[in-house]
């Protein structure tokens, strides 16, 4: 038996001489035709960061992250731009989200196009007597907006267009109004023949080329002369916004920041109303809550948002008082703010009563609006400014909610869901899931069946 153990030895060495081999025959025999890599086949994580992971692109005062705009502008600028053309950005009306969203658009237009200069745009503003008469008359950027910080956004992203206060101030323009041209974008570039009219344009990639082509034609008319055009009403959807990438659909709206004042105002409103909703349900004895208990986030100091679009220009079709405020109180009270605090912006003051009432009697629910927020000299201050102004401050604060709750197709609950929703994902936010349950921040009620008469076209030309 002594000699099976060297045996065993023996034989254990002869097989892994012969693996050895053959292993060493199949590297060097077999074709390698690429290298090995040096990265794992499945990449979990970007390469880089490129922002910090504290900026919140739904803040409204989040820097504008210009290097996604320049790379559109170095495209645009690069095929031998229009030398005088100039773009009026002035054909806007409605509430904020639809200015908002006219401006921008417009300005991506002009951006497409070429253009050298571009006016700054006038607001549209509403009737102070009649809220449903948009056409009243015309109010300065500064309006709505910060001018200062469109202007230097602009001018770092694309220091190719220049920013002129005014058309008289535009050079070559000697008769303002006699100078522009009305065009309609969707003339340029191609059609879509037998589609809806609202459908958003299916020719942006085509539209520089085509535009800059009338534009040369027009130059040649008057040799020297400007050329100034603005769009004709209506247009505030047409560019799908994410055909430019989610880098430029989550920064473009950072052009437009409201003015500071008005941010100034809302941001005392969110400090105050935090305050509440620390102190809401804390004094009630347990027998005050009933069968319904309380909710986690009652007494945390999380607010509840609301956007109430009940008022009288709102259409047949759209979600009524009924519709909107059972789907509010179901969603608040899943999210858990039975026993909490909620900020209702609604331009109804019948309405936000009704709504106040019934919150409290269905979720022992507290309900406060911007007036119940302010005093004293901010007070004075909410009641100088208009309409929709005041909806600049209903903007700000609930966009600092801890949930949101609003109405499809309401422009402006809209535009308050897309924008809170680039919170999480920042430059790589994909889109908002239509219809859907919601984002984690935000829920919207609403018709999701008809595109277009349920307004859904919104969502794709929509720039948060």
């Amino acid at each position: 038996m002594a000699p099976y153990p060297r045996q065993l030895l023996f034989l254990t060495l002869f097989i892994l001489l012969s693996l050895t081999l053959y292993h060493q025959r199949i590297l060097f025999s077999s074709p390698q035709p690429f290298p090995p890599s040096p990265l794992p086949p499945i990449l979990t994580t970007p390469p880089s960061t490129p922002l910090p992971p504290t900026l919140d692109l739904s803040s409204p005062t989040s820097p504008f992250i210009s290097w996604p705009l320049s790379r559109l502008c170095n495209e645009s600028y690069a095929p031998s731009p229009p030398q005088n053309l100039t773009f009026l950005c002035d054909s806007n009306s409605g509430g904020p989200g639809n200015i908002r969203n006219y401006i921008l658009t417009c300005v991506r237009y002009a951006l497409s196009a070429g253009a050298r200069s571009l006016v700054l745009p006038s607001i549209r503003a509403r009737s102070p007597s009649n809220p449903s008469d948009l056409f009243h008359g015309r109010q300065p950027f500064a309006y709505l907006f910060d001018s200062g910080h469109f202007a230097s956004a602009l001018g770092a992203a694309c220091p190719g267009l220049r920013v002129y206060a005014d058309l008289s101030s535009v050079p070559g323009v000697r008769e303002p109004e006699a100078t522009v041209r009305r065009v309609m974008p969707k003339s340029f570039g191609g059609s879509r023949a037998g589609c809806d009219a609202r459908e958003a344009n299916r020719h942006t990639d085509r539209f520089g080329d085509a535009f800059r082509g009338w534009v040369a034609e027009k130059e040649k008319e008057k040799p020297g002369e400007p050329v100034v055009v603005r769009f004709t009403w209506g247009v505030l959807w047409d560019w799908p916004v994410v055909r430019d990438g989610p880098e430029v659909a989550a920064t473009f709206g950072g052009l437009l920041r409201f003015r500071a004042d008005v941010i100034e105002l809302a941001d005392g409103i969110v400090e105050r109303l935090r305050r509440e909703a620390m102190a809401a349900a804390k004094n009630h004895p347990w027998w005050w809550w009933g069968g319904g208990g309380r909710g986690r986030r009652a007494g945390t100091g999380a607010y509840l948002g609301v956007h109430l679009r009940t008022e009288e220009d709102a259409l047949s079709r759209w979600p009524d008082y009924a519709a909107q405020s059972e789907g509010y109180f179901q969603e608040a009270e899943k999210q858990g703010f039975r026993g909490g605090i909620a900020y209702l912006a609604s331009g109804s003051e019948s309405e936000t009563s009704r709504f106040a009432a019934e919150a409290r009697e269905r979720l022992k629910l507290e309900v406060r609006s911007k007036y119940d927020l302010v005093d004293g000299a901010k007070l004075d201050q909410l009641k100088t400014l208009t309409w929709d102004q005041q909806a600049l401050v209903d903007f700000v604060v609930l966009l600092h909610s801890d949930y949101f709750v609003g109405v499809s197709p309401s422009s402006f609950s809209i535009n308050v869901a897309l924008k809170r929703h680039l919170q999480k994902e920042g430059l790589y936010t994909r889109p908002w899931k239509v219809g859907g349950p919601g984002d984690g921040r935000s829920w919207l009620v609403g018709k999701y069946e008809k595109y277009w008469e349920d307004w859904l076209f919104m969502f794709d030309g929509m720039w948060p």
